[in-house]
């Protein structure tokens, strides 16, 4: 069963050249960074934020200007471990259909090696170059749309968090 599966996707690179390699890696990296911020929303992030809040409830102080300073700096902080790798998934997502795109200008020039040593457009001798020209890119939209989709999840839940931080939080006036 492992093998047949192997031996699929040894087939769909090789019919889709090496940026479908480069591609499938990069999609790769980019959904271990999405799972890896689910993960800190969904298990560590909660400790951080109970910590936060049991810190400021803490203090004596929470309606002068020094104790508002305070809680926006921690506020800050607990934003930045939120965002975390988010700039970096979406330029990965951005970086999908561009190597699409360069799959397809190195399958469009196979083609058009092709036509110049064969002297003619026999559809059969173009075919390689035409399935290397077309499945990066198709493989670099699929990424890409994966990823905006789980970026754009990840910044609401970000922001989401953010505001619930606030709330609890709230200055004493």
């Amino acid at each position: 069963m492992f093998v047949e599966f192997f031996e699929a996707i040894r087939d769909f690179t090789e019919t889709g050249g090496q940026v479908l390699l480069v591609i499938g890696l990069l999609i790769f990296v980019m959904w271990l960074l999405i799972l890896e911020r689910a993960l800190f929303y969904s298990v560590w992030y909660k400790g951080l934020k109970k910590d936060a809040v049991a810190r400021w409830n803490a203090r004596q102080d929470r309606a002068s200007w020094a104790a508002e300073q305070i809680r926006q700096a921690m506020i800050s902080r607990l934003t930045i471990k939120l965002n975390g790798s988010i700039p970096v998934i979406q330029a990965l997502v951005a970086l999908c259909p561009l190597l699409g795109l360069m799959g397809t200008v190195t399958g469009m020039i196979e083609v058009f090696d092709v036509m110049a040593i064969s002297g003619s457009g026999n559809a059969r001798s173009m075919a390689s170059g035409v399935s290397k020209a077309t499945i990066p890119t198709m493989a670099g939209m699929v990424g890409a749309l994966s990823g905006v989709f789980a970026s754009t999840w990840l910044t609401r839940m970000s922001k989401r968090e953010k505001t619930h931080l606030e709330d609890a939080m709230a200055l004493d006036h």
